[in-house]
Parts: C-alpha cells; sequence; structure tokens
C-alpha cells in the first residue's frame, strides 16, 4: 500500500522552496560553511535537497521531520556545507517545539540543551583550544536557540488560546444570561397584562352585556357605572406598567453578573419565600476570588436549584453547600423529594437544562435526581466547575 503523505501547508512549501533555491544560488557561488571535508561540494546538494523536503513535513509531521534533519545535517558535515541546510534544520528545530506534542515541545529544548554543553566540553576535552568554545556556540545557536524560541512561542500562543476560550466563555454565559433576563421578564410583563386586562376587560363585558339585554334605565346606569370605573383603573394599571417599562433609572437596572456574594441575600429571599434553607459554605474567606464565569455558573445553579424547590420541594430543610478544592468548585444543593403541601407549580424541566448547559460551558459535570437518605428521600443537584488556579483572583 502507498504511503499517503498530509498535504503540506502553503507556508510550508513557500519557505521548502525559497530556502532550496537560496541553497542552490550559494552553492552556485562557489559559498560554502566548511572546507577539507572528505566529500566535495556537490555532495552537499544532497542533505539540501533532502531538508528542503523536510520542510515540507514542519507542520504536519514535525517529529519525523526533525529526526530525518537531524541525520541529514550530520550528513551535511562531511561535505562543504551549505548555510541554507543550517537555516532549515534550525526552522525544523522551531517547527517541532511549536508543532509537536507537549511532550515533544519539552523534551527537545532539554535535549538540545544537554547536547550544547556536552560538544563544548567535548571538543574542550580533545582540542584544549578556547576556540572549542565556539563550536558550543554555534551548536547551541543551530539547536537550543531555535528549540528556546519555539517554546516562548508555543507558551505564548497556549495564553492566548487559553484567555480567548475564557472570554468566550463568559460571553456565552451573558448571552445565556440575558437571554434568561428576557423571557423572565416577558414572563413576569405577561402575568401583569393579564391580571390586569383580563380582570377590567371580563367586567367590561359581563356588564355591558347586562347594559344591553336589559332594558332597565337603573340597571343600565349601574353597568355604565361598573364599566367606567373598570375602564379607568384598567387605563391607571396600563400606565403603571408602561412607566415601569419606560425607567431606566439605575434603581432598576438588574445586576449583570451576580456573585457568590450575593448568597446570602438569596437565601434570605428563598426563607422569605417559606423555604428552610440552610447554607454550608465551606470555601476560605481569605482566599482568592474565583474567576467571574464560575461565579456566575455557581451563582445561577444555586439560585435555579432554590426555585425549583419552592415550585417542587415538599416541606422540609433544603441545604446548599459549597466546598472548593484547588482545582474545582462542588456545590451541592438537597430538598425534600415528594408530594408538595399546596399546589404544584407546573415545570418544564428548562431550569434543569440551563444547569447542565451552564456547568458544560465551563468542562464542568451536573447530575440531579432523586436519593435516598436516612431522612428520606431527596432531590439532589450536585455541579462540579473546573477552576484554573492561574486565574483565582484576576477579578478582586
Amino acid at each position: 500500500m502507498a504511503l499517503s503523505l498530509p498535504r503540506p501547508k502553503r507556508v510550508d512549501v513557500q519557505i521548502s522552496v525559497g530556502c532550496v533555491l537560496a541553497g542552490f544560488a550559494l552553492w552556485g557561488l562557489g559559498l560554502h560553511t566548511q572546507t577539507d571535508r572528505p566529500l566535495g561540494a556537490t555532495w552537499a546538494l544532497i542533505p539540501l535537497v533532502v531538508l528542503g523536503g523536510l520542510e515540507l513535513l514542519r507542520s504536519s509531521m514535525p517529529r519525523t521531520a526533525l529526526t530525518l534533519g537531524t541525520l541529514a545535517l550530520a550528513a551535511d558535515q562531511f561535505t562543504s556545507g551549505n548555510l541554507a541546510s543550517i537555516m532549515m534544520f534550525t526552522d525544523i528545530v522551531y517547527a517541532a517545539v511549536v508543532y509537536g506534542t507537549p511532550a515533544s515541545a519539552r523534551r527537545i529544548p532539554v535535549t538540545t540543551g544537554a547536547i550544547t554543553v556536552a560538544v563544548t566540553i567535548g571538543f574542550l576535552a580533545w582540542t584544549r583550544e578556547p576556540e572549542a568554545i565556539l563550536i558550543g556556540v554555534i551548536t547551541g545557536l543551530v539547536s537550543f536557540g531555535p528549540a528556546t524560541t519555539g517554546v516562548l512561542v508555543r507558551n505564548h500562543r497556549e495564553a492566548a488560546d487559553a484567555a480567548r476560550l475564557r472570554a468566550e466563555q463568559t460571553a456565552l454565559l451573558a448571552e445565556m444570561d440575558r437571554v434568561q433576563a428576557i423571557t423572565a421578564e416577558r414572563a413576569r410583563m405577561a402575568r401583569e397584562l393579564h391580571d390586569m386586562v383580563a380582570n377590567h376587560l371580563s367586567a367590561i363585558a359581563i356588564h355591558s352585556t347586562a347594559a344591553l339585554s336589559l332594558d332597565d334605565p337603573k340597571t343600565t346606569r349601574d353597568a355604565l357605572a361598573v364599566i367606567r370605573e373598570n375602564s379607568v383603573e384598567g387605563l391607571a394599571e396600563m400606565r403603571r406598567l408602561i412607566g415601569i417599562l419606560r425607567d431606566s433609572s439605575d434603581d432598576r437596572e438588574p445586576t449583570a453578573a451576580p456573585t457568590l456574594d450575593g448568597l446570602g441575600a438569596l437565601i434570605a429571599g428563598a426563607r422569605t419565600n417559606g423555604l428552610d434553607v440552610t447554607l454550608d459554605d465551606a470555601r476560605d474567606p481569605e482566599g482568592p476570588r474565583l474567576p467571574a464565569p464560575v461565579e456566575l455558573a455557581a451563582y445561577r445553579i444555586v439560585q435555579e436549584s432554590l426555585t425549583n424547590a419552592l415550585k417542587h420541594a415538599s416541606p422540609g430543610l433544603v441545604t446548599v453547600a459549597l466546598a472548593q478544592r484547588p482545582h474545582a468548585l462542588d456545590i451541592h444543593v438537597t430538598s425534600p423529594y415528594g408530594s408538595p403541601a399546596g399546589p404544584r407549580a407546573p415545570g418544564s424541566g428548562a431550569g434543569l437544562v440551563g444547569m447542565r448547559e451552564r456547568t458544560e460551558l465551563l468542562g464542568g459535570t451536573f447530575d440531579s435526581g432523586p436519593e435516598s437518605t436516612t431522612s428520606g428521600k431527596v432531590w439532589d443537584v450536585r455541579a462540579t466547575l473546573p477552576v484554573d488556579p492561574a486565574d483565582q483572583g484576576a477579578s478582586a
């Protein structure tokens, strides 16, 4: 079966062609890097062409290119040499660090550094001349220098990718929060409009029907009085609602990104609504702040869990527990599972979907469902949000 090589990138082709042409130009001008070698100048073209071909694999197969490139450079030492061959080898070392596996990126600088030291010490011991240090310097420039440059470039790229990922996560969570806020506000407006319009219009419809069907002046006057009263009240309620919608003062602006510092108020509000809630916050109060996306997701998960408990849980104790590990934040909410004492509010399951989506956007795990305990059956919500220690305190 024929060996299938990956299609080289355009930049790799440009580097390969440019270096090979430059190498042929140097060879044609008689410019070589070495003298007194067993093989003549013509033999230097073989490593040149081989290294030019390996440049085509610098991005797609960096480890293979580095291995074969090292052998080609070693063979070049027996010829008169070519500066373009050396330049292509340095680029292959650099590409092996930038495009190779993380393990290769760690090993190559260490290996090239050890080779540089070994060559310097070896030539000093062999020649016992200070000029042997120059050989070590050249070895370092050809191997260790490109590897170190590749490490710096790779670290900057990884840092940029991590920052971009965090920005995307923050934007996604902010967008989810905005959509949920709009949905909740629409639902509240729908309830206000229903309570206001349906009540008053129903009264108007009933009394206008009575006024039209009964030929009694007193009944008609009484019906018109009721109609007018409901019309005035309806208009007043409508003006009040429109005033609220038009009011853009700061005290009516919702919190854009709530944090875990607001859990106390959230728990207090749940208790006011009738829930028996306890909070067990095992986080270190003096520790670094969590990243903003993690705090936002954690707050919303606790908030939605308390809302579900208020709507569906049977009477009993609701517990909220937070625990912070070096690389994760654990959230655990339990509520009594069973038939509620009052009317049961309908649910669509969108709250659980939202909590799971928030957790998965951060690369965490989420699980919910009924569980049996010694004190009875409970509804259990567990979420684990990964935390990068390097990000902690960034928002403080």
